[in-house]
């Protein structure tokens, strides 16, 4: 059962996926995944007294950009390398007058990309922080590190999120383990 306005976030998959049905599929799968996992860290968790709505919402869109990359693999033939997909799909929830949605997909690659860690390894992203701050962000970009969109429906161990994340170094995976203390 959706809790939060499933017609909204369905419209606009059909909107920006209706003529690549592979990939419209995959990013159906891995986004439903990835928003059970941080709707069950919601429910497990109700001191934090976050939006469930808002995180199904915001977590099946949170990849809504993909399909302006180019990743061969998962059916994406864009003209952007992968990791713009954030800020990318951003772009695309702010002209649906989306900004808190906006946020999670541009802050959700990695554990966040903090402006010094974008310049440092010359990535081909907007030069500003986009690490997430609210309580949503956070559960939503700690679930998409359990997914995968090349093996969708086999969930990672903590363990295999972790090296995951420390081929980006330890930055991420430092961030990610104060996640496992707080979400787990």
């Amino acid at each position: 059962m959706s809790i939060g306005n499933e017609s909204l976030w369905m419209g606009l998959i059909d909107r920006y996926y209706s003529d690549n049905q592979p990939l419209k599929e995959l990013l159906l799968i891995h986004s439903r995944l990835v928003a059970d996992k941080a709707l069950g860290i919601a429910d497990a968790h109700p001191e934090l007294t976050v939006d469930k709505g808002f995180i199904e919402e915001a977590a099946m869109l949170h990849d809504i950009g993909i399909f302006l990359t180019d990743a061969a693999p998962i059916h994406c033939f864009g003209k952007y390398h992968y990791i713009c997909h954030g800020y990318l799909g951003a772009e695309l929830l702010l002209k649906e007058n989306l900004p808190r949605h906006a946020l999670v997909a541009e802050r959700h690659t990695g554990t966040g990309l903090t402006l010094k860690q974008i310049l440092e390894r010359n990535l081909p992203v907007p030069h500003r922080d986009m690490i997430p701050v609210s309580t949503e962000e956070k559960i939503i970009c700690f679930a998409d590190k359990f997914y995968s969109k090349t093996h969708p429906e086999e969930e990672k161990t903590v363990s295999q999120a972790e090296n995951s994340l420390a081929k980006f170094g330890q930055e991420g995976v430092a961030v990610f383990r104060q996640w496992c203390e707080q979400f787990l």
